[in-house]
């Protein structure tokens, strides 16, 4: 249980108890971009769509949107994706995309698929030196994930996090805040309201 600022809409702030706030705090808390730096969110769902508010609240000025469904691409660009890669028109890996587009390789990532495959590929597509890699989907219990030890002796970060580190009680109370300030804007990530009724 968490208290809140009594005047926010509990309609509208409910949905920051799960899927927002982890998105969110996977970019702002844990990859913590740089101003002026490109991030890659991989999987567009709201997860992805709101790590990609993060990297656009924390002053990232590419966000390069990765996704499977190029029907995702252009509501994504409200949520601050200004560029986009679906790896099915390449007939190369999407990391090796990514770093020919980014001069190298991007500065932070951050997963939001579960898929082992698209872990691994936003690992290798930060930038050698300084990328850092967050993952955030849950993959299948029995995945593996390999990757050349060279990839970490080359200085690339690699991390995990559970609902954007934010400590629930504590934290999420500012989350709200970030929302009544117009600063995180909720409305966006909604689309249909419906009365208990018509819900099976």
């Amino acid at each position: 249980v968490a208290k809140i600022n009594p005047q926010a809409p509990l309609d509208k702030v409910c949905v920051l108890s799960c899927g927002i706030s982890t998105g969110l705090g996977a970019s702002i808390n844990v990859a913590k971009p740089p101003k002026g730096s490109t991030v890659a969110v991989f999987g567009l769902g709201a997860v992805g769509l709101a790590a990609a508010e993060g990297a656009r609240i924390a002053g990232a000025s590419r966000i390069i949107g990765v996704d499977l469904n190029p029907s995702r691409f252009e509501e994504a660009r409200k949520f601050g994706c200004t560029e986009f890669v679906s790896p099915k028109d390449h007939n190369k890996p999407v990391q090796e995309v990514l770093a020919e587009m980014t001069n190298g390789g991007v500065d932070r990532s951050v997963e939001c698929t579960g898929n082992i495959n698209a872990m691994i590929q936003a690992f290798e597509c930060v930038h050698d030196g300084w990328g850092v890699a967050v993952l955030v989907g849950v993959p299948h219990k029995d995945a593996e994930f390999k990757t050349h030890p060279m990839n970490f002796l080359n200085e690339r970060t690699l991390k995990g996090t559970f609902f954007g580190n934010y400590k629930p009680r504590t934290d999420l109370p500012n989350v709200v805040e970030l929302y009544m300030k117009k600063e995180l804007e909720v409305e966006k990530f909604i689309t249909h309201s419906v009365p208990f009724a018509e819900i099976n």
